[in-house]
């Protein structure tokens, strides 16, 4: 079988939570396909919100490859994430645990790379890229950019020390922005935070429609972070000066990324 990466070694002792709720599965053909290269190399808690038809679909797909559960019904959080995170860490064995959104796509290096870091650390955030790059996955890419000019992006993967976790008691679920939630909360307790920016890990774009509707949540969470906010509008002015002046490529241009191919 083929699967992202190469090397087929298992990383040893590696905990994988991914938690989910969908309304359709147009993409289970793929997300189980994953599953079961990643089966091979982490133990695998997905953990599924999805309502009854979908989540049974689910289990006949994922019977033998992951352990498949329901959210804790007892959590309470207002953030369905939240809750499938809390819980699959609960039932995770292992010290090590990557937790991922389930866009997210893993190689062996990938996994391997966190599993050494979390021996020094009780968090690591590495870098997700987005591949394939449609025009609105280029727009996200520029946000990003701007994020690591000033410390680091917030990735939608962690890897996370169960015995730090579950010391502090898990996070709050009832915030918007819950991977910022995590990250303040484990350095709270004292926890070591990694930012790795040479760790890429791959991203499958949303489609286009997917994509507006996150759009009112990216403002939430931009407000999350004013002093971050106050740095990206001072911008606009000079956004404004250029077109102004009639400067349209070179203002389009910094807009835009580039890929290595020109694109």
């Amino acid at each position: 079988m083929t699967g992202p990466g190469t090397d087929p070694a298992h990383v040893p002792e590696l905990g994988y939570v991914l938690p989910l709720r969908w309304e359709e599965d147009s993409g289970l053909d793929e997300l189980t396909f994953y599953l079961r290269w990643l089966s091979r190399r982490a133990r695998v808690i997905v953990v599924d919100g999805s309502p009854d038809e979908i989540f049974g679909r689910h289990a006949r797909r994922w019977c033998g490859l992951v352990a498949h559960v329901r959210p804790d019904p007892a959590l309470d959080a207002a953030n369905g994430k939240v809750a499938g995170v809390v819980t699959g860490m609960r039932a995770a064995t292992a010290e090590h645990v990557v937790i991922a959104d389930d866009d997210v796509r893993y190689d062996a290096a990938g996994l391997a790379r966190v599993r050494a870091l979390l021996d020094r650390a009780d968090l690591v955030r590495p870098q997700n890229h987005f591949h394939p790059l449609p025009w609105h996955a280029r727009w996200d890419t520029a946000r990003t950019l701007l994020n690591r000019s000033l410390a680091a992006d917030y990735p939608g993967t962690f890897g996370v020390r169960r015995s730090t976790f579950l010391a502090m008691g898990g996070y709050d679920g009832n915030v918007l922005f819950e991977n910022l939630e995590l990250i303040r909360t484990v350095r709270a307790h004292g926890g070591r935070e990694l930012r790795p920016l040479d760790l890429y890990v791959r991203r499958l774009p949303p489609d286009p429609a997917r994509f507006w509707s996150q759009r009112v949540r990216q403002a939430y969470d931009d407000l999350a972070q004013p002093a971050r906010m106050a740095f990206f509008l001072s911008v606009l002015p000079c956004l404004a000066a250029g077109l102004l002046h009639g400067r349209h490529r070179a203002v389009l241009g910094c807009a835009w990324p580039r890929t290595r191919r020109g694109g």
